[in-house]
């Protein structure tokens, strides 16, 4: 397995990408009102995305030796993906208000970019390490 991890790792990296690019729309579409914004083929393309990129992430866990709970920084990175779900799903599906929604998608946007600082640094402080003494 561990021969085709640049293959993984690249899928991972686009998984990511597409992930955000794509609660990215449907948040903008959320907010134009949109009634795509809980299309079927989005959600099915959101889960596809979703399930490759956990897939991978779990499989680049495998092949490294580097799993939440020992390194700190894929801890984090695995209780900010609970926060990014509850905050996308509130954003899009379960908000009642249009305020909690708002709210919810850009909290949501700044825990996406916080997690993909804290992959990029490997560090579980993220981009707010260099502001640490």
């Amino acid at each position: 397995m561990a021969a085709w991890f640049l293959q993984i790792k690249w899928i991972h990296i686009w998984a990511v990408i597409l992930s955000g690019g794509l609660f990215t729309l449907r948040g903008i579409m959320m907010m134009l009102h949109s009634n795509w914004t809980n299309h079927v083929s989005l959600r099915y393309l959101s889960v596809l995305i979703d399930t490759t990129l956990l897939t991978a992430a779990i499989l680049l866990t495998l092949i490294l030796h580097q799993y939440p709970f020992v390194q700190a920084w894929l801890t984090v990175k695995v209780v900010l993906l609970v926060v990014y779900i509850v905050l996308g799903t509130l954003a899009l599906k379960r908000g009642r208000t249009r305020a909690v929604r708002m709210a919810s998608y850009v909290a949501a946007l700044a825990v996406y970019l916080f997690i993909v600082s804290v992959a990029r640094s490997h560090n579980p402080w993220g981009a707010l390490a260099p502001l640490l003494p």
